[in-house]
């Protein structure tokens, strides 16, 4: 096969890049602000030679386990989910459909965040809610980021060995993943993308019984608190920023309420990480990847600190000095501590060729 173009469009911004069969990048461009519109054609007048298109989707529901080839029926269940993920669906589709008009007779596949954690078991993914409704509703854990978290384990395997794997992908939204042998088997996010840790403006995991309580007292409506929990919690709602740069900035400046964020952040991290590896029965390799994982040696170092319980060791110049794919634990710790270089448009190409390779 040829040049894969990967399209990663994402609530507010669109990645494109075209990888060679040795996944070689030959061109990519970011779209910070993209609203769905505009984009795709003036990167497609200007791309090589592309024979297949590979999108990342939010949310494949219970169907969709691997990557499929994009068609009529695909693309209106991918368009049924919205409602589980209507940040993000509707920005997958809107790529989809920007490259059907520039080119409609090269084969698109959609692979799924949501896919690589269909290998949980139920004990992880069941939720303790009456039977009629997880029937009716499809109520389960679903985890998102699995394009990430596949990518990152499989790449840490290469570099430490080791079967049991946490990756904790950070960025604007953050989850660990719990992966033995290459398959997922828990993670932290849940039936939506706004469950588990702590994020840059998502609540992560809340007592249920306190949002009850707010929809009954505190004159909130479902939408007010759905734009709560999603776009004004996190370490915005707690240290006045989503941007962790400003963050320790302040927290330097003596600011308690950001000092206070990067604490709540770490801690449920800590804890995260720990429920994780008990998931796995031990550790032997603690992975970092995404925009904080890769870039905040503080943070990794921090969290770092309160795991030495598992086996895990920080080496403080390999943190701070790493880059791209690095070894930042101890030398000759029980447990391989790395930063991973995210690359979901890797794993999207990957899924692409297994898609159209296995297409009549």
């Amino acid at each position: 096969m040829g040049a894969v173009l990967v399209v990663n469009a994402g609530s507010s911004s669109l990645k494109l890049s075209v990888l060679a069969e040795d996944d070689a990048v030959l061109a990519q461009e970011h779209v910070e602000r993209w609203d769905g519109s505009g984009g795709v054609s003036d990167f497609l007048a200007d791309a090589p030679g592309i024979t297949a298109v590979g999108h990342r989707v939010v949310h494949g529901g219970p169907r969709f386990g691997e990557p499929v080839v994009v068609d009529a029926g695909t693309r209106a269940e991918i368009e049924r989910l919205t409602d589980l993920a209507p940040l993000h669906q509707p920005r997958a589709l809107a790529g989809i459909d920007a490259v059907t008009a520039h080119l409609p007779d090269v084969p698109q596949v959609a692979c799924f965040d949501t896919a690589f954690h269909h290998t949980m078991p139920e004990v992880a993914r069941t939720y303790a809610l009456p039977a009629r409704w997880r029937r009716e509703w499809g109520l389960r854990r679903y985890g998102f980021h699995g394009l990430s978290h596949a990518y990152a384990s499989r790449r840490a395997a290469e570099l430490a060995g080791g079967s049991r794997v946490v990756t904790c992908h950070l960025g604007a939204g953050c989850s660990l993943a719990a992966v033995r042998d290459g398959r997922s088997v828990d993670t932290t996010m849940g039936f939506t993308p706004l469950a588990g840790l702590v994020m840059a403006t998502r609540s992560g995991d809340v007592d249920p019984g306190l949002l009850m309580w707010l929809l009954r007292n505190g004159e909130l409506g479902a939408a007010d608190l759905e734009d709560g929990l999603e776009h004004a919690s996190g370490v915005l709602g707690l240290g006045g920023s989503a941007d962790f740069r400003e963050l320790h900035r302040s927290a330097g400046a003596g600011s308690r309420d950001a000092a206070l964020a990067l604490e709540v952040f770490v801690h449920r991290l800590r804890q995260g990480v720990a429920a994780m590896a008990a998931s796995l029965g031990g550790l032997d390799a603690l992975v970092f990847t995404g925009g904080i994982g890769e870039h905040d040696a503080v943070v990794r170092a921090r969290a770092v600190e309160g795991l030495g319980f598992l086996g895990v060791e920080l080496d403080e110049r390999r943190n701070a000095e790493c880059s791209g794919d690095a070894p930042i634990g101890r030398e000759g710790a029980a447990v391989g501590v790395l930063v991973v270089r995210a690359r979901e448009d890797v794993e999207i190409a990957r899924g692409v060729r297994r898609a159209v390779g296995a297409a009549p």
